[in-house]
């Protein structure tokens, strides 16, 4: 009787431990469940090198994206000392040096271990372009100069480039709309939706050489190199832009300058009607001359000479601006800007950012102002002495003071006879910033580039709830115990095997 219960009890306790066994992966199976990691935070910069100054920005975003494009937020932003990059023809390894300080910056900010993934670009806007209509040689020398110090950083350079009218137009466009959440918006819950009743903003942006409009027109654009197609968040967006190369606040007023020159014969004292009465300024006909903007006289002595008085002359000075853009000769009539170049009629809200802002917000006019106070604080303060003024602005420093005048009724010209900003005055607005993050056009570059940056790979970890570990446990340790008795039972019945 005992042996062959034996075979029975041998039996019963493989099927206990196969009985076990299987609880336990079934445990472990049915109620298994995948989570996920937070991805990492990812950054990005980039230096806008302006005709004027250079400013770098530090962007940031998670490792996921959003229809490929990243969520792109500003970290920081960084101005570097000294001019624009253009500047530096005579001493081109100081354009270099002159990125060493911001950069220092941003590499304290990224952390150590992410430098080498951190995407660095560097846009050279009008200054250049400009510098290499004049020098192409000299150009190509400061963007290697400039090429060869951010390379000697850790980051994963990617270049340095001039960008093209459009794309500086483009990307501020897709900087301002995206700030706004036109393209895509964070919902209480937590998800990104694409906004279905949002309005897509236009940009108006003025530099030092050169200025830019960029919007979406109700009806499609008809010259093909006004167009630009853009896909973000996975919509599709055509966008009608332009950059008047030559026509940047700084530019404009060297228009003016020569203008009044030409017209002047052979006198070097010259009325300069949009200066202050009291205020004079000396030039010589080289640095007056020095920009491909303007045409230069036949026969001038470089080093003569020319002094221009102020004579506080508002509407003189207004009508002379209408003479610098050109705002009648146009094939294209009526879809036209200004300088003979097609424009359809101006669509929705704008946002107008730059030096639009800067003149604006010494003239106390930000974000708006009606049309007709607008142009009364403008005669009003174009009226005025020099000695007026600088009692009023003791702090600003000459060389700014005493054109806010001239660039106040270059900008009135160019947004209301140029752009046709006449009867839809109330739908701009003059800003600097949208949710602490400096309006213009890197961060929209970044943004678009970031459809060129790999996202982060899925860091999904699979398991069990902690809930279910006891259960677990028990099982896998009952199922050893049994399997223990098993080989006990089988060595003292078998001690000779």
């Amino acid at each position: 009787m005992g042996l062959q219960m034996k075979p029975i009890l041998l039996g019963t306790a493989f099927a206990a431990v196969a009985c076990m066994t299987i609880i336990t992966l079934i445990l472990s199976l049915a109620n298994r469940q995948t989570l996920g990691q937070p991805y990492s935070t990812q950054y990005g910069i980039v230096f806008d090198a302006g005709s004027t100054h250079t400013a770098l920005f530090l962007y940031q975003w998670l490792g996921n994206k959003d229809n490929n494009t990243g969520i792109v937020s500003q970290k920081l932003s960084c101005d570097v000392d000294g001019d624009g990059i253009s500047s530096y023809v005579k001493n081109p390894p100081a354009a270099g040096e002159s990125l060493k300080k911001c950069l220092n910056v941003a590499k304290a900010a990224v952390p150590a271990e992410q430098q080498k993934t951190t995407p660095v670009y560097l846009g050279a806007t009008a200054g250049m372009r400009l510098l290499s209509l004049q020098n192409q040689s000299q150009a190509d020398t400061i963007l290697k100069e400039v090429t060869n110090t951010i390379q000697s950083y850790s980051f994963d350079f990617r270049g340095a480039r001039i960008l093209t009218g459009m794309e500086e137009g483009t990307y501020g466009w897709i900087t301002i709309n995206y700030l706004l959440e036109r393209f895509i918006k964070h919902t209480f819950d937590g998800k990104w939706i694409h906004p279905k009743s949002a309005q897509i903003l236009g940009a108006l942006d003025l530099g030092g050489s050169s200025t830019q409009i960029s919007f979406t027109p109700k009806d499609p654009v008809t010259v093909p190199e006004s167009k630009f197609n853009l896909q973000l968040y996975g919509y599709k967006y055509e966008v009608y832009t332009h950059s008047y190369l030559c026509y940047g606040k700084d530019q404009a007023m060297r228009k003016l300058q020569v203008q009044l020159h030409k017209t002047a014969g052979s006198s070097f004292v010259i009325d300069h009607p949009c200066y202050h009465k009291g205020h004079n300024l000396t030039v010589t006909l080289a640095d007056l001359y020095n920009s491909p903007c303007v045409e230069k006289p036949n026969n001038f002595v470089p080093t003569t000479t020319i002094t221009f008085t102020g004579t506080s002359n508002s509407s003189l000075c207004l009508s002379l601006m209408e003479d610098i853009v050109n705002v009648t000769d146009c094939k294209f009539s009526p879809d036209c800007g200004f300088n003979g170049v097609y424009q359809p009629p101006v669509n929705g809200e704008f946002f107008a950012f730059s030096a639009y802002f800067y003149t604006f917000e010494f003239f106390g006019l930000i974000p708006k102002a009606p049309l007709a106070k607008v142009l009364a604080t403008i005669d009003t303060h174009c009226s005025k002495s020099w000695s007026t003024l600088v009692a009023e602005y003791p702090k600003i420093k000459e060389k700014y003071l005493k054109d806010y005048c001239a660039s106040a009724h270059y900008i009135m010209t160019i947004l209301l006879k140029g752009y046709k900003f006449n009867n839809t005055w109330d739908k701009i607005s003059f800003e600097k910033q949208v949710v602490d993050t400096d309006v213009g056009w890197t961060l929209g570059y970044m943004l678009n580039l970031t459809n060129l940056i790999p996202s982060e790979p899925s860091r999904a970890i699979t398991g069990v709830p902690n809930s279910q570990w006891p259960a677990q446990i028990f099982f896998i340790v009952f199922a050893l115990f049994l399997s223990l008795l098993i080989i006990i039972f089988m060595f003292i019945n078998n001690p000779k095997q």
